[in-house]
């Protein structure tokens, strides 16, 4: 091993001390294993802190929590745009398993939401958004229930420096009338089940027809599927999960139309 590996103390050849190495071998693996980030960026012993925290019978110190993350040397980009929706998504797999129940998950939820209002309060310094800054929209549709990953992207796009405003569980024409009064560069819809997905087209062909001038059309969230498929249903300009793409969009569509 190399000489500075900090798990590189061997264990002494002494007997039935050989059968310690293949299992130390093992520990070592494993602990290097949920130190290094995964396929998500995530590394999983954080991940599996911030479940436990969220879970726990015993109350949650929100500002502990944040003291915590940030011995793990993460910034509150990482936290807000990585770590809580990764903890969302373990949560929600565990109540699918069984492994936690409707409460739990509800409460875990809400902690959360918690923690990334803490979290975001400190990037206040970095998003006071101007008289020239995107006007954004993000809806939860009629129905839906997931209210956590639409605070996330607000989130996102005030660090990006857009002034955000939500719509929450609004019906069609109520979402219609707000695009028409307040002018917004983009609305960006969040969707969890693919039922939502007609619901969504009628709001997206109401804006289109009555909007003007017509902001860009996104559409995100948990829904699966086949984005060009979910587009093409929709109306929706683009079908993304990342705030950045749909500001990028938007961009692009203005300087487009001020060169034309």
């Amino acid at each position: 091993m190399a000489h500075d590996d900090p798990f590189g103390t061997a264990f002494p050849n002494r007997g039935s001390g050989d059968n310690l190495e293949p299992l130390a071998s093992q520990v070592i693996s494993l602990l290097r294993e949920r130190q290094t980030a995964g396929p998500t960026g995530a590394r999983q012993v954080v991940v599996d802190y911030l479940v436990r925290a969220i879970t726990a019978p015993k109350g949650f110190d929100v500002m502990q929590v944040m003291d915590e993350l940030r011995g793990y040397r993460l910034t509150v980009d990482a936290i807000i745009d990585l770590y809580i929706p990764q903890a969302a998504d373990c949560i929600g797999e565990l109540w699918q398993t069984s492994d936690l129940d409707f409460a739990s998950v509800t409460v875990g939820a809400l902690r959360l939401q918690s923690l990334l209002g803490e979290a975001s309060s400190e990037t206040t310094h970095l998003t006071h958004a101007d008289s020239d800054a995107l006007h954004a929209l993000v809806v939860v549709p009629e129905g839906e229930q997931h209210f956590l990953g639409a605070s996330v992207v607000a989130a996102q796009l005030r660090r990006l420096g857009c002034d955000v405003s939500l719509s929450i569980s609004e019906r069609t024409q109520f979402i219609t009338n707000r695009v028409i009064c307040d002018q917004p560069d983009m609305v960006l819809m969040s969707c969890a089940r693919g039922s939502a997905l007609d619901s969504i087209a009628k709001t997206v062909k109401k804006i289109k027809k009555a909007a003007d001038p017509m902001p860009v059309l996104a559409l995100g969230g948990a829904v699966r599927g086949d984005r060009d498929g979910m587009k093409d249903k929709t109306g929706v300009d683009l079908v993304t999960n990342t705030a950045k793409d749909v500001v990028s969009f938007c961009m692009k569509r203005h300087k487009a139309l001020s060169r034309g």
